[in-house]
């Protein structure tokens, strides 16, 4: 039996694949618009002129996306950097960063307060938020239409709220319900290296696609598992808690209170404790300074010696939650990402060799390993890029502006 579409599903269909190419390509001609979505010509300049009267596209040249191209620019489409914005939190470790992004995917305003996270419960970290939303839209025109928070930790993107950190004692904070209430729009949660993974993707689908790992190497360890191009979430939405598999049962204490995690190993607290020649036992410390990290690397650059052998235990540990891991799901590329991985030198080669002792050691040696050393931008980026792409689905849906006008008369 052939199934049929209703016409406002076609056009729904087609004006959200019109929407995408342009998000994809960047600026993007009517011709290239209609090679990369297999819809004719004359439906692309139909669609096109729609969503330029709606405000949601505007003229612009194609070379406005860097494309090399000889002779007269030609006049193609992008997107209209003032039809939405969307606003971006990341809580991180004593840390809330914020950022206003337009309907173009550029950075309006950010900005980054240091707060105590430690120390602060659910209510007081709602608080913040708030605060720093206000702050950062103040005097913007564009309209906000949705808010997108990152966190370090467990969420559940069905309740939309954070449940576990090891950043602070709050737990079921439900910072969706909590944010909507305020600015009556919608609101997300996710795991912050799930939204690593989703940057890369837009940044390099070449390499980064269907299948591949995003490990944060920081304070704490994460990972965003992209698998069959779609992102690994679990019963809720932070499935892949990779710092927190044990390779080493009754080993180092890590920051969740068991023993023998990749974290008690690799986080930088963890390479710090074994440096100092600390009891794998003795608790945690707090969050390291950058500098402190970056002397330890130099120390173990120079010779052996216990910065060294820290760095060595880090990457092993790695090596061996990789190994388990690509048992289960086959090699993939990783890209590591943060202020370890400016230390990779110093843990790569125990990390191979930890992996070849696994029953997924079978390709190590194929494995592509990256470097990322910031995580900010990734984080900021994935989550603008998830919201975002809810407002072009949205804008897809409503009809177009003849069709409103027809409605109502």
């Amino acid at each position: 039996m052939t199934v049929g579409h209703r016409p406002d599903d076609l056009r729904r269909r087609n004006r959200a694949m019109a929407i995408a190419a342009v998000r994809k390509l960047e600026s993007a001609s009517r011709t290239e618009i209609a090679t990369a979505t297999g819809l004719s010509p004359s439906t692309i300049s139909a669609i096109s002129s729609d969503l330029i009267a709606e405000g949601v596209l505007a003229t612009g040249t194609v070379a406005d996306a860097g494309h090399a191209r000889r002779g007269r620019p030609q006049v193609g489409l992008v997107l209209e950097p003032r039809a939405a914005s969307v606003v971006t939190l990341a809580l991180r470790l004593n840390a809330l960063s914020s950022a206003l992004i337009d309907y173009r995917g550029q950075i309006i305003r950010a900005d980054t307060i240091r707060i105590p996270t430690g120390e602060m419960d659910g209510q007081a970290l709602i608080k913040a938020a708030i605060r720093a939303i206000k702050q950062l839209n103040a005097g913007e025109e564009t309209p906000v239409m949705r808010i997108a928070i990152a966190v370090q930790g467990t969420t559940d993107a069905h309740r939309r709220a954070m449940l576990w950190s090891p950043i602070t004692v709050a737990t079921d904070v439900d910072f969706a319900l909590a944010l909507e209430d305020e600015f009556r729009m919608p609101v997300t949660i996710d795991n912050d290296c799930n939204m690593m993974a989703e940057a890369l993707r837009w940044r390099d689908p070449a390499t980064y696609r269907d299948d591949f790992l995003a490990i944060l190497l920081s304070d704490g360890i994460g990972m965003g598992l992209m698998m069959k191009g779609k992102l690994f979430t679990g019963g809720h939405s932070s499935g892949g808690e990779f710092g927190h598999m044990v390779v080493r049962p009754e080993g180092a204490l890590c920051r969740c209170g068991r023993q023998g995690c990749v974290e008690a190993y690799a986080g930088n607290y963890a390479i710090w404790r074994a440096a100092r020649g600390l009891p794998e036992t003795s608790k945690p410390e707090g969050d390291r300074e950058p500098e402190d990290m970056l002397a330890l690397a130099r120390a173990a650059r120079r010779g052996d010696g216990p910065e060294r052998a820290a760095f060595r235990a880090a990457g092993e540990a790695v090596g061996y939650g990789l190994g388990s891991l690509f048992a289960l799901i086959d090699a993939a590329p990783v890209a590591f990402i943060g202020p370890g991985a400016g230390a990779l030198d110093l843990m790569e080669e125990p990390m191979r060799d930890a992996i070849l002792k696994t029953a997924g050691g079978e390709h190590s040696q194929a494995l592509s390993f990256a470097t990322f050393p910031e995580e900010l931008p990734l984080i900021r980026q994935g989550s603008a890029m998830r919201a975002l792409t809810a407002i072009d689905d949205m804008f897809a849906a409503r009809g177009p502006v003849r069709e409103r006008h027809r409605r109502s008369a």
